[in-house]
């Protein structure tokens, strides 16, 4: 599933990452979430013509690994392997995800490097012997603190319950070793001082900050209670702890400590692509691993809000997960891409209903989109025999349509490529759609094609070349969003022969109007977003 276009050879590459997923189940909305909006964001940046690395991958160490491979009847490999490769990978090759490659913590490219790197802590005193007692969530792979959990109710009355899980915690007690990661609380806090957009949104950064100054404790990065993870390199009654394993694998993916010209190329990730519950792993942790190797921190930590059902996160533990597979065998795959992206705010909280996905497609894609590209295609094909016409009449009327492209270009590019704000990169482009729209209701070309005069020929050529060279612009700017469907009108507007393959077309060059020549194969093919069947009975 690697990724293709052009690059700028030697330039450092655009890194972004997803997190790597536990794979004690299968993947459901919220995963794809996440690997949705990284797939947009480095499809964005190819097309802008960068180099890019775009990482995603698997966690398959830890305790409620071991837990639900038991309950399966299974080694933990065997547990892993199957839902790898049933699982996740084909639902991010259905999703048309172009990640650059695919990590699993089991793999010895990883497990070797992650001994390397904690063996190098060790050996400059940053990790020591000790004990330690607390509450621990298996769900999390994680100690919780006292003031962090909730009382239970119910069947769990007089027991604590973890604040995202909620299920009891268990009470662990046994001897562990410790990262220093006490001794970092002033280092990480000057860090956010001087990169106030490290950490996004405002609210996330907040979160951060505040926890790091109330002081932070040593970190236990081994567990010795059970035995399914990658051994302490200097004492194998331990196992390494699952998110130490896990965080290393933004640098032993890209070729730490095995191929140095590889790593310095890519690493450190531009944009860690996390959800709100691991924040401070990444936020905190991380950075902290990162300063004590004397490696550099990556530009960004983006924590994405939570998909809810029913008021609740959507998870496999609270019963609310939702296969993908659900809602692309009736929206199809682009409209999927696009309808989280569109209708929430990445970094907020969002609501997922059927009727809304429905309401949106009908209106924006279907009617506003799909039918633009439909109706244009029929004209010329109906009143120019399915040639392109030159525009020769450019008047009043077309000027604020190249304005408008130009300023949707600019912001759109800002908007997805620099902010990260997809839901307005993609309601620029939108917004423009609907004034192709309204420029079409307003110039009335099926009246004007009852005007056989030299004039009214011109005039409804050029009316339709603006409409055909609007939807190129479109095309480009939407292929991130939904490649499937750009590829389809970029097949359309028979722009290929000329322009070349919609992968290669640059951002920076989609507002020079005209690019689309006079004389391209206009075809109406079939429905971009059809009419929706009746929802299905669950």
């Amino acid at each position: 599933m690697a990724a293709t276009g052009s690059e700028k050879h030697g330039a450092k590459a655009y890194y972004a990452t997803t997190p790597i997923y536990y794979v004690n189940d299968a993947p459901h909305l919220g995963h794809a979430y996440t690997t949705v909006a990284g797939d947009v964001l480095t499809r964005w940046h190819r097309q802008r013509g960068e180099k890019v690395w775009y990482l995603t991958g698997t966690d398959e160490h830890g305790q409620k690994i071991m837990r639900s491979a038991d309950a399966n009847g299974v080694t933990p490999q065997e547990w892993c392997d199957k839902l790898v490769d049933g699982a996740w990978k084909p639902l991010w090759e259905h999703l048309e995800i172009a990640n650059d490659d695919f990590i699993r913590t089991t793999q010895e490219r990883h497990t070797v490097r992650v001994q390397e790197f904690v063996q190098d802590l060790y050996d400059k005193d940053q990790i020591y012997k000790g004990g330690y007692e607390g509450p621990y969530c298996i769900g999390c792979e994680e100690y919780k603190l006292p003031g962090e959990l909730l009382d239970g109710e119910g069947e769990t009355a007089g027991q604590k319950l973890c604040p995202i899980h909620k299920k009891p915690v268990e009470i662990l007690s046994e001897e562990n070793y410790f990262f220093r990661l006490s001794e970092y609380g002033d280092k990480l806090l000057a860090h956010y001082e001087a990169n106030p957009g490290f950490i996004q949104p405002e609210s996330a950064r907040n979160e951060v900050v505040n926890f790091v100054r109330q002081g932070l404790q040593d970190l236990s990065i081994s567990r010795s209670s059970f035995d399914w993870g990658i051994p302490l390199p200097w004492d194998d009654k331990h196992v390494i702890y699952v998110w130490v394993d896990a965080l290393l694998n933004y640098a032993t993916a890209v070729g730490y400590n095995e191929n140095r010209e590889r790593f310095e190329s890519v690493f450190p990730a531009d944009v860690h692509l996390v959800g709100k519950d691991i924040l401070r792993f990444h936020a905190v942790i991380w950075p902290a691993m990162l300063m004590a190797q004397g490696l550099p921190l990556p530009s960004k930590i983006a924590a994405n809000g939570w998909l809810m059902v029913g008021g609740e996160k959507m998870s496999k533990s609270n019963l609310t997960g939702i296969k993908p597979q659900d809602l692309t065998s009736h929206f199809g795959v682009d409209a999927y891409r696009w309808y989280f992206l569109r209708a929430i705010t990445f970094g907020q909280d969002g609501s997922f209903s059927w009727e809304d996905f429905s309401v949106r497609y009908t209106s924006e894609l279907a009617n506003d989109y799909g039918n633009l590209a439909s109706r244009v295609a029929a004209m010329v094909g109906k009143y120019f025999g399915g040639e392109l016409p030159m525009s020769t009449a450019d008047g009043e009327a077309e000027q604020p349509i190249h304005e408008g492209l130009a300023k949707v270009v600019v912001e759109a590019d800002r908007r997805i490529g620099e902010e990260m704000d997809f839901q307005g990169g993609i309601l620029a482009v939108f917004d423009f759609i609907k004034q192709v729209n309204g420029y079409i209701t307003e110039q009335q070309p099926w009246k004007v094609a009852k005007d056989e005069s030299e004039e009214g020929r011109a005039r409804l050529a050029t009316i339709l070349y603006t409409a055909a060279e609007s939807l190129r612009a479109v095309a480009v700017l939407l292929n991130p969003i939904m490649p499937e469907t750009s590829e389809k009108l970029w097949d359309s507007l028979g722009a290929e022969a000329f322009l070349g393959a919609l992968a290669d077309q640059k951002i920076q060059e989609v507002g020079v109007w005209g690019r689309l020549p006079a004389g391209t194969t206009v075809t109406k093919g079939a429905i971009f977003f059809p009419r929706l069947e009746e929802r299905p009975s669950a």
